[in-house]
């Protein structure tokens, strides 16, 4: 066994992040939508962001030959993030791969390269699950770490209260005819139509994500199984509707998978929460450079993968990644939520 081949080029920092990024990723609803992208990459390890609310006013009428009222300034507000890290690592050991033939089907280099591609495989799932974590938590407005603290509350950051939850009184068992449209109408598009301002265009799309008891009770509302009752899309309530999707109101609602245990990634089975797409830069990923001698100040990238050697023993090499990414919504005021009763 000739443990120095992890000096070959093929394991160097490029040739393992060129790899890693060409893995497929762990699916993810959120991560489908294209809402953050691949991100932005940055050369720093902070980001400013600098917000400025423009309020239209009308304009009093005044008498020919006057001065004209002046105009105010609005002052812009600069706020500082520094981007988390996302970093972790696992082994392989010499004896795992130290009784691999010389010649045959398969050469040491090759054997070497599947253990690692197998740890990455994991690691990388681990990563996808914790970049769906954080998407999910930019569009709650609230950005929390895996332990549930708070990396950065978007509505103090910006300074907003955050909107509260819409009261979908689902559990109603004789609900008002038409009450539950009248509702999405009055409480969910026109407050993000507003809060949008000359934002709001027509190609917006208003998505619900809804945890299984919100969404299995508001498929079985009247007012949407009425609506639709004549129409050959029926199909779909009258079946298993279980991970599906289906618009009613103008809003397309899902009922959000997330991880299996339907907590350590989910909104809540009695929740809802609203995402507005179509809106550039509302949603962004900002992506830091490494720490690292080869990649500190230079453009950061969604992620980097490299190889770490047991200097002092040479019995393990240690594949690892690293991410520096900041999820993060733009309005927060947008961010609207509700509840099944």
């Amino acid at each position: 066994m000739h443990f120095d081949i992890f000096n070959d080029d093929a394991f160097s920092l490029a040739s393992m992040t060129a790899a890693v990024e060409k893995m497929p990723s762990v699916p993810g609803f959120l991560g489908s939508l294209g809402l953050f992208g691949a991100g932005e990459g940055i050369t720093t390890d902070m980001l400013t962001i600098e917000r400025k609310d423009y309020v239209l006013t009308p304009i009093k009428t005044s008498l020919r030959g006057t001065e004209p009222p002046m105009g105010s300034t609005e002052k812009a507000k600069l706020r500082s993030f520094a981007l988390p890290r996302i970093a972790k690592s696992d082994q392989v050991f010499a004896r795992e791969i130290a009784n691999v033939r010389a010649f045959g089907t398969e050469s040491e280099l090759l054997t070497a390269a599947k253990l690692i591609t197998q740890k990455q495989a994991k690691l990388l799932m681990e990563y996808e699950m914790t970049m769906e974590l954080h998407r999910l938590g930019a569009i709650q407005g609230i950005l929390l770490d895996t332990d549930g603290s708070t990396l950065y509350d978007y509505f103090t950051e910006f300074g907003i209260s955050q909107p509260a939850e819409i009261d979908f009184d689902l559990d109603n068992a004789s609900p008002t005819a038409g009450a539950l449209r009248s509702l999405i109408s009055n409480s969910i598009i026109r407050p993000i139509a507003r809060a949008l301002g000359a934002g709001w265009n027509p190609g917006i799309r208003i998505i619900g994500l809804c945890g299984d008891t919100f969404y299995d009770q508001f498929c079985n509302h009247a007012d949407v199984r009425t609506t639709y009752a004549n129409w050959q899309a029926a199909e779909s309530l009258r079946t298993s509707t279980a991970f599906t999707t289906f618009r009613f109101g103008d809003v397309e609602w899902v009922n959000y998978k997330g991880t299996d245990d339907n907590s350590t990634v989910a909104v809540g089975t009695s929740k809802v929460q609203f995402i507005v797409a179509g809106v550039p830069g509302l949603y962004r990923r900002i992506n830091g450079p490494g720490e690292d001698f080869e990649t500190v100040n230079t453009l950061g990238r969604p992620i980097y993968s490299k190889l770490i050697r047991d200097e002092k023993r040479n019995q393990w090499v240690q594949p690892e990644i690293y991410s520096y990414p900041l999820h993060m919504v733009t309005r927060p005021e947008v961010l609207l939520r509700g509840k099944n009763t």
